[in-house]
């Protein structure tokens, strides 16, 4: 982050230095349900993420606009969620020694691995079971409009201590199905303490992995994609259909020893290769 060029202009700050950084491929990547773009313009996207809302528009190749945000703001909030003081051109040099995540970074290179919230992440991924992203995101809105607080101009995610008192029936205008009961518990057994999610980032993987299937409806794949995208455990390396998919038809001996290291961003760059390349699975 030492090397961006931020200033102040009227209740925002324009960010110039961000390499690595595209917001469509970040936002729309499949890793976050809380963001949209302004019209037709993938160069601008508005979201709600952390308590806020904000815009982001592009408004050079390496310069962006942040509002409403302070200083403050950005370097608290936007900067680690956005992963900004790490160098993603560093990784990927690291990736291409194998040619096929040569082609999946060259075809998505902005991507980033979001810092979210991990409650939030949780409940999110256990809504995308068996789902599309357009659906998902119809739920998360509802489900904040309905649970949530109002604050700053929109909804902050609903607290765990909020949904526990909750009922299946409360839920139902979430049109959530069978995922309904899973947010119930997951909200009820977080409240409790029984599962502990500050605990998460110092577990051992595999103990971290456990904890969170003590939740009903959370199985392996969800829950990486909550270590993943939630407390940025990048040893998490979710497999969903497409990963499936793409490990089967790319890498039918497992992933090459050198990308290990860096095996929960490289997930992402293949997962969103897979998933805009159906043609490569006929």
């Amino acid at each position: 982050m030492n090397s961006l060029n931020i200033k102040q202009y009227h209740d925002g700050l324009l960010v110039s230095g961000l390499h690595d950084f595209s917001l469509p491929q970040i936002l729309d990547c499949g890793q976050c349900f809380r963001w949209t773009p302004v019209g037709s313009n993938d160069a601008h996207w508005q979201g709600f993420a952390m308590g806020r809302q904000i815009s982001i528009e592009q408004q050079s190749e390496d310069c962006f606009l942040f509002s409403p945000c302070t200083p403050e703001e950005f370097e608290q909030i936007w900067a680690p969620y956005f992963d900004l003081d790490c160098d993603y051109g560093i990784i990927k040099t690291a990736l291409c020694c194998d040619p096929i995540m040569q082609e999946a970074t060259s075809y998505a290179p902005g991507i980033r691995v979001l810092k979210q919230d991990g409650w939030e992440t949780l409940c999110t991924f256990i809504i995308s079971q068996n789902n599309n992203i357009k659906r998902i995101r119809g739920i998360v809105e509802r489900f904040c409009e309905l649970f949530g607080e109002a604050k700053d101009g929109g909804f902050d995610f609903p607290t765990a201590e909020r949904l526990a008192s909750a009922t299946l029936e409360d839920l139902a205008p979430l049109r959530a199905g069978f995922r309904a009961k899973y947010l119930l518990d997951a909200a009820q057994k977080v409240s409790s303490g029984e599962v502990d999610l500050s605990l998460i980032p110092q577990l051992p993987y595999e103990e971290a992995s456990a904890l969170l299937q003590k939740i009903h409806g959370v199985g392996p794949k969800v829950a990486d994609c909550s270590l993943l995208f939630g407390f940025h455990r990048l040893e998490a390396f979710p497999l969903d259909v497409w990963m499936k998919r793409a490990m089967k038809t790319l890498y039918p001996q497992g992933l090459p020893q050198e990308i290990l290291p860096y095996r929960g961003i490289a997930q992402q760059y293949l997962f969103h290769y897979a998933r805009m390349h159906p043609e490569l699975f006929e």
